[in-house]
């Protein structure tokens, strides 16, 4: 559980800017999820994500847990086109569906990131699952994607 104490220059500001700016690996979206889970309360006392915080104010944070997922990971060739701890560039072949989802619950880019990337993927939003940056649909080929 993590803890502030508002200071005076601070105070005035809405609660979920002031913990983004306290917390850069929170976002003002998952902090205001947390508030409506009641995961942030001021002073023992729920708020809501517009409340503004006061000179004084301990603010407490309860950090959530990742929960596990139930994707599995498939070994499935890709072209990769660079990789190191941080990073990997992959190219993705045309018609291979990005994320799981009705439909197509396998056989995705996100299954066999998981295969290459093993252990060393972090959590997004509160769960345990890839972080693959794109912008494109499952027709898009010859573009790359990291993790």
């Amino acid at each position: 559980m993590k803890k502030f104490v508002v200071n005076q220059e601070e105070t005035n500001k809405r609660i979920d800017c002031y913990l983004s700016e306290k917390n850069a690996d929170l976002s003002r979206v998952t902090i205001q999820r947390l508030i409506e889970k009641e995961m942030i309360k001021v002073n023992d006392k729920k708020v809501k994500p517009s409340y503004k915080v006061q000179e004084k104010d301990e603010i407490t944070l309860e950090e959530e847990q990742p929960k596990e997922i139930t994707l599995k990971a498939q070994n499935i060739p890709l072209e990769i086109i660079y990789e190191d701890n941080d990073i990997i560039v992959v190219n993705k072949p045309k018609g291979m569906v990005v994320h799981p989802a009705n439909g197509n619950p396998d056989g995705t880019l996100v299954n066999a990131i998981m295969a290459i990337c093993k252990d060393s993927l972090s959590g997004i939003g509160g769960e345990i699952r890839p972080g693959i940056v794109h912008r494109l649909d499952k027709d898009t080929s010859r573009n790359y994607y990291c993790c």
